[in-house]
């Protein structure tokens, strides 16, 4: 098939200008590649989890309670809107697991003896399904068990209401509910030192005297039912039996944690391919509209050959478009290879049964469709100038570009400045428009890299604080229900402790007019010296002596401010209501958080002095010596050790952290390289007779290099400044955008972070740039001044 003389031109001008063509299609291909990432890691998080609620039956409400008998079930069933009503046991434990010393804790969940859960339906992953009737079988956690290097078969010692047992792991499951398994009050999950079991019903009520009673419950809604109305019917019938608060799956910590996952997809789907997409955009802007004005008589030529004006803006639309087809052949691939690698990152936190990168047609399409709408808005302002441009006008050079003095000769500097550095001035201020664009370009590589370092910048700054200046003590341990005070004695006394301080810690509702939140409120000494009440600024809050101090996200949520009532509905003991002030605000990190004076919190429980933990300062030569005793007392439910945390954070956070780091440092590689490399070639196009003349007229090649070179130092020079400014502006955006109840980022961007990006972008560009004074060497002056005027 003969192609016509329009597109045998059309490839002509592709192979002659493929330098330029393919740093745009790779410029173009990275947007691409990130958009099709983002929305398909989306689509691949959305579906995954959808798939696994709706085959393992996940629970829209959940509530856990002191001790209800078992018909209560079948009133709870027959509230408007429940589909089904699931009640079960649910108790924390004491482990002793083989080879490890330090404190292991878990949950075990009661699963009926005969049949499988009608809620939460577990997935088993290998072994066995529990034996009825047996007292020593449990199913464990996937997570708990890889972290353990456990295996099906294996056993384990746990502290069952205060006897020691011996349980024996018969299989291994996954659960909805758990999907990111982490232990209430961390941050991380820490699948070492925490796991999930579950456990014959019978078993388990035996060993916690509850036969006919459950402590847990989980209902199924009706398609169109209130939540709200049957959360508050649910709230009224476990309120005698000592219910904790019903909450809805929205409120549910992994689906919180995984939902908080979703959004941050959601809201960076569109951010990092608008930045390559955007450059490319002005780097086919400049590449055209130098295409057309070198080739002003063949436009004249055509149109006088009876070729239709709208024939000709669609050879140039074309041109477009092949850029596009070779950067998709760029950014498909790339974006797979890139979803391929965040989902083995995601693989680490999230427990799916079947968890897979999913790519939509749909997905490419639309990255087509994005790619192709900005590279043609891209053009469309030198098409446009193309059409319009008459044939007769067009025969003629292009009217020179007006030379007079400028800013700084008309100031008087010009006098001060050598000649090559005064053509360099003159060459960038006669193209304002197109040393702005090239100047904006480049900084956008600079703020990316500011961008990629900010996020370690900001994880470090969260870091330092929670684990150096918020959690000051080493270990801190809760017990399973309110405790006399003399229990800090007791744990004062224990081999390695140094120093103890008591908290305590009830379960409320706080309501603000329509609005209401359910948080846990945690009292405190105000002299306390293991707990800091510190902000995100590194100022510490100072504990107020009566009222409230709630994390400032929590008061944005009921939409109160300092010296605001809320109304304190208390979900423990004895369920005092009572109207509180909110004396003051704390900017912390994560969490919906609320803290009390310790005597005021007990005043208003109506109660002596008990705690629910205890925060110790602990000498480490003593540690295992605790670690024996802590695991041979019953009542306490969990231990806290702070460096488990930040093994959690180094094991999971920070290499999931340097991956992207390499990945966003490629990214700017790419714009800085493509910017700066298409600048410099399309300036040496526009001025090889200009530079030819000047070799001619007795320049050295260095000083010609000078001249271009100089025009991209001077265009680099000006874009860090400005990438530094749009890099922090970028940064204060997306701590905007991630402010959500789970986490919060604090802004902070070091110096070094600062002096990393600008040290890639002058390298980028001074490699840009030596390849560039490489064409220089080879300039064919004969052949350029042979060129028509």
């Amino acid at each position: 098939m003969l192609l016509a003389p329009l597109d045998r031109k059309l490839l002509r001008d592709l192979w002659n200008m493929r330098g330029l063509a393919t740093a745009i299609s790779v410029v173009m291909g990275c947007g691409i590649a990130l958009f099709i990432m983002s929305r398909s890691m989306l689509h691949s998080l959305e579906l995954s989890q959808q798939t696994y609620y709706d085959r393992n039956n996940f629970a829209d409400v959940f509530a856990s309670l002191k001790r209800a008998p078992d018909i209560l079930i079948d009133r709870i069933a027959a509230i408007p809107g429940v589909a089904v009503a699931e009640r079960r046991i649910s108790v924390p434990a004491n482990l002793s697991i083989p080879g490890q010393d330090e404190p292991v804790f878990g949950r075990l969940n009661s699963v009926p003896d005969v049949g499988m859960p009608r809620l939460n339906t577990l997935y088993l992953r290998r072994g066995s399904w529990l034996t009825p009737r047996s007292d020593d079988e449990v199913l464990a956690s996937e997570a708990f068990v890889e972290a353990n290097h456990l295996e099906v078969g294996d056993r384990f010692d746990a502290i069952i209401n205060g006897r020691m047992e011996e349980l024996r792991i018969v299989g291994v499951v996954l659960s909805p509910e758990y999907i990111y398994e982490i232990k209430p009050g961390d941050m991380l999950p820490d699948n070492e030192h925490f796991g999930v079991f579950w456990m014959n019903e019978e078993a388990l009520s035996m060993a916690y005297d509850m036969d006919g009673a459950f402590n847990d419950v989980a209902l199924k809604l009706m398609r169109g039912a209130n939540q709200e109305d049957v959360i508050q019917r649910l709230d009224e019938l476990l309120e005698p039996y000592g219910g904790l608060g019903a909450y809805g799956r929205k409120d549910q910590m992994s689906h919180q944690f995984v939902n908080n996952e979703i959004e941050q997809n959601r809201n960076m789907g569109l951010f990092a391919p608008s930045i390559f997409l955007g450059v490319a955009a002005f780097l086919i802007n400049v590449v055209l509209s130098r295409t057309i004005n070198s080739q002003r008589e063949q436009i004249a030529a055509l149109k006088a050959f009876g070729y239709s004006n709208l024939e000709v803006g669609w050879h140039y639309i074309k041109l477009v478009l092949l850029v596009v087809v070779t950067s998709l052949v760029v950014g498909i691939p790339g974006g797979v290879w890139i979803g391929w690698v965040i989902t083995s990152l995601y693989a680490r936190l999230f427990h799916f049964p079947v968890f897979t990168y999913h790519i939509l047609f749909s997905t490419i399409l639309a990255a087509a469709g994005v790619a192709a709408t900005a590279s043609v808005l891209g053009g469309l302002g030198s098409v446009l100038r193309a059409v319009r441009l008459p044939p007769a006008e067009a025969m003629r050079p292009e009217p020179p570009t007006g030379f007079g003095p400028t800013f700084l000769e008309r100031i008087g500097l010009g006098r001060l400045m050598p000649p090559v550095l005064l053509m360099v001035v003159r060459q960038l201020e006669r193209r304002p428009v197109k040393t702005v664009f090239s100047t904006l370009a480049v900084s956008l590589a600079v703020a990316v890299l500011v961008i990629g370092n900010f996020f370690q910048d900001s994880i470090n700054s969260l870091i330092s604080t929670q684990f150096h200046w918020v959690q000051r003590y080493d270990m801190s341990l809760r017990t399973n229900e309110a405790v006399s005070d003399r229990a800090v004695y007791e744990v004062a006394s224990m081999p390695g402790v140094l120093r103890v301080e008591p908290a305590r810690a009830v379960s409320a509702r706080l309501r603000a007019g329509p609005r209401s939140r359910r948080v846990g409120i945690m009292g405190i000494r105000p002299d306390s010296t293991l707990f800091g009440l510190m902000n995100m600024d590194g100022h510490e809050t100072p504990l107020p002596p009566h009222g409230l101090l709630v994390s400032k996200k929590l008061a944005e949520v009921l939409g109160v401010k300092p010296g605001d009532t809320v109304r304190l509905e208390v979900l423990v003991d004895k369920r005092p209501e009572l109207d509180v002030k909110i004396a003051a605000t704390l900017n912390d990190y994560a969490g919906l958080s609320a803290y009390m004076d310790l005597d005021e919190l007990h005043r208003i429980m109506l109660e002596g002095p008990v705690v629910t933990g205890v925060q110790m300062l602990v000498d480490p030569r003593h540690r295992d010596e605790l670690y024996r005793d802590l695991k041979e007392t019953p009542q306490v439910a969990t231990v806290m050790v702070k460096q488990h945390s930040i093994d959690a954070f180094n094991n999971t956070v920070a290499k999931n952290l340097g991956v992207m780091k390499r990945i966003n440092l490629m990214f700017a590689i790419i714009i800085a390289v493509g910017v700066v490399y298409n600048s410099a070639r399309i300036s040496q196009a526009e001025r090889s007779r200009e530079l030819a003349t000047l070799r001619v007229l007795g320049f050295t090649r260095r000083e010609i290099s000078s001249i271009l070179l100089g025009e991209l130092a001077v265009v680099t020079l000006l874009a860090i400044p400005l990438g530094l400014v749009l890099g922090k502006f970028f940064a204060w955006w997306m701590c905007t955008a991630f402010n959500q109840e789970l986490f919060r980022f604090p802004l902070v961007v070091t110096r070094r972070t600062y002096a990393w990006a600008a040290l890639v972008v002058i390298t980028a560009s001074a490699i840009s740039g030596l390849i560039v004074r490489r064409n220089l060497d080879h300039l064919d002056l004969v052949a350029v001044l042979k060129s028509r005027e």
